[in-house]
């Protein structure tokens, strides 16, 4: 291992190719370039809490099984000094994909719901039927919503009071039922029906109804509720519909499970486009905007309009309150990956090194 050796050096895809299947969880377009930083060229490095950070990845690293990240994994597992352990083991690298850097939020919804229909709770949150499974794309959500395919096959987990709120859920990923009957029921991502994510909040600035600087979740959910018919056919705009599962194996006082199949840490835990970072790897966030945050995050979850080497969602937690805060996030700034020391190494010229 080399100790104490920081470069910057930029790497063209062209030249690091050889080297995709190991740095990269899939393929990436021909532009991709790398930065291969130092730990003092990240802004608030040494005042960032690492050891919430250690203990956050140490929720998933067990399964990354790649032999490095096995290795990194055991030590993180002895208790090491937590900022240590990240110098130590680890080195940043900015992946330019020339795509803005772009930071938004997310977080895990509470709705009221039922175990059964009434007049109040007559929204239905579905289980993924077979056919959505094999066939893909599958039907698009208004095909979903509006010829009866669900009906009368042991599909609904729950039913809700509020269509608005259970779209959302489905762009959440997943969330918390408070019962009519008492009690709580957690549902997450089970699968969706194939189709691309395509954002209402641009359909609105589309029709000219908004700014871009004005639309956030809170904004798009009063308009929809204000206007019912013409609403009904903006959440149509999405093709994209999404199924959930119940979650009875995560205790009520921790996260909701992430793509990791693990449960996820408030401002924590970030999603981000596995094609380009690996599920499981710490992640330098830099984001700036009105309320400018300087962390390090654990990359344990995915979104359907995560796309992009820059492009993050932070998990803001469970709630209205964190759904407020996610939802008037959209602040630019920058992402940088810690990736094991050979592994970034990996990525320069055998003239740099």
């Amino acid at each position: 291992m080399v100790l104490g050796f920081y470069r910057r050096v930029t790497c063209a895809f062209r030249i690091c190719a050889a080297f995709g299947a190991l740095l990269l969880a899939g393929p990436v377009a021909s532009e991709v370039k790398y930065d291969v930083l130092s730990f003092e060229q990240l802004d608030g490095w040494a005042q960032d809490d690492h050891a919430a950070a250690l203990a956050t990845f140490l929720n998933t690293c067990n399964d990354m099984k790649d032999p490095d990240w096995e290795a990194v994994c055991a030590y993180a597992q002895s208790g090491p000094d937590p900022r240590a352990f990240f110098e130590l083991l680890f080195r940043p690298v900015l992946m330019d994909d020339g795509q803005k850097a772009l930071f938004t939020g997310y977080f895990e919804p509470e709705l009221d719901g039922s175990l059964t229909p009434t007049p109040r709770f007559r929204y239905p949150v579905y289980r993924m039927p077979p056919e959505a499974r094999q066939n893909r794309p599958w039907l698009t959500r208004r095909e979903i919503l509006e010829t009866g395919v669900m009906d009368g096959r042991n599909l609904v987990i729950a039913y809700v009071d509020d269509p608005v709120e259970l779209f959302f859920l489905q762009i959440q990923g997943s969330g918390r039922i408070r019962l009519a009957q008492g009690g709580m029921l957690r549902v997450g991502y089970r699968g969706s029906n194939g189709h691309n994510y395509r954002s209402i909040g641009q359909e609105l600035v589309r029709q000219g109804v908004y700014e871009p600087h004005q639309v956030s979740a809170q904004v798009i959910k009063n308009w929809v509720r204000r206007n019912p018919g013409d609403g009904e056919q903006l959440l149509f705009h999405n093709p994209s519909y999404v199924f959930f599962r119940e979650v009875n194996e995560v205790p009520g006082d921790k996260g909701p499970l992430g793509a990791m199949n693990r449960s996820i840490t408030e401002m924590r835990t970030v999603a981000v486009d596995p094609s380009f970072v690996r599920l499981g790897s710490p992640v330098w966030i830099e984001k700036d905007g009105a309320a400018p945050l300087r962390r390090l995050m654990i990359a344990q979850d995915t979104g359907s309009a995560i796309k992009g080497a820059q492009r993050a969602d932070v998990f803001f937690g469970t709630g209205d309150e964190a759904g407020l805060k996610a939802g008037t996030l959209r602040d630019p700034g920058r992402l940088i990956v810690l990736m094991p020391i050979q592994r970034a190494y990996a990525l320069l010229p055998e003239s740099a090194i």
